[in-house]
């Protein structure tokens, strides 16, 4: 399961390195994610985040992302 803080997260967090560095993690290129996938995602957070990102691309979700962006926090349920 989720929280939705990681949903806020992923329309705002930004990649702090690599090729796509500065873009948000939801805006990452399916591709991209999947080379990471296949590599090993990184260490912590960002990894896990990394990953339900492309979970979210996969199942076709980051509609469900992208108007989160500029929230600092969650949305009330």
């Amino acid at each position: 399961m989720f929280d939705k803080r990681d949903l806020v997260k992923l329309a705002n967090m930004k990649m702090p390195f690599g090729k796509y560095s500065g873009r948000v993690l939801i805006d990452l290129p399916e591709p991209y994610l999947l080379w990471f996938a296949k590599q090993g995602f990184p260490e912590g957070e960002l990894g896990r985040l990394m990953a339900m990102s492309l979970e979210m691309q996969i199942e076709g979700l980051e509609s469900v992302i992208r108007p989160l962006k500029g929230y600092s926090e969650a949305p009330d349920s």
